[in-house]
């Protein structure tokens, strides 16, 4: 969901950098993984481009730079259900990835952000990083465990 990008004030606040379009849900969610520990959320708020965080067992301006540069995630549970036709990308690792000739690219074995757009790791014969965009996306069935792109196997 983001990286921790240092403190705010001091009083043991944690600046939050979000991946795009993720900085309301941020605020909404009452405990947050940092790294590999779970903290709860006592207070949050949109800050500019960042999100400001008040977490349980963080007092201090230096307790909260100890945090920084690790990556922030809340439990899938906490999370709403997607939109019709939106996916989040944590759900499409282990799906297979096939072209429109019906070809099987491979696997989807992760998925990040490229700053342009977001990417699947498709995991096959070869590893091929395919961009997560309307044009090369044709259908996902979660259901199938299938995504179908427009993609050619030699590319």
């Amino acid at each position: 969901m983001g990286r921790v990008a240092g403190s705010y004030g001091v009083r043991g606040w944690v600046k939050v950098a979000p991946e795009a379009g993720v900085a309301e849900g941020l605020t909404d969610v009452k405990e947050w993984w940092i790294g590999a520990d779970a903290f709860q959320v006592s207070a949050a708020k949109v800050h500019g481009a960042t999100v400001l965080g008040k977490l349980a067992g963080i007092e201090t301006r230096e307790q909260a730079l100890k945090l920084k540069g690790r990556t922030v995630a809340v439990p899938r549970a906490a999370l709403p259900e997607a939109e019709a036709g939106r996916y989040y990308l944590a759900d499409l690792i282990g799906l297979e990835v096939v072209n429109g000739e019906g070809r099987a690219l491979g696997v989807v074995t992760r998925t990040y952000s490229s700053g342009a757009q977001d990417v699947i790791e498709v995991s096959g014969d070869r590893t091929r990083l395919i961009p997560w965009v309307a044009a090369v996306v044709r259908n996902v069935d979660l259901l199938e465990k299938r995504i179908e792109v427009e993609w050619g196997a030699d590319w």
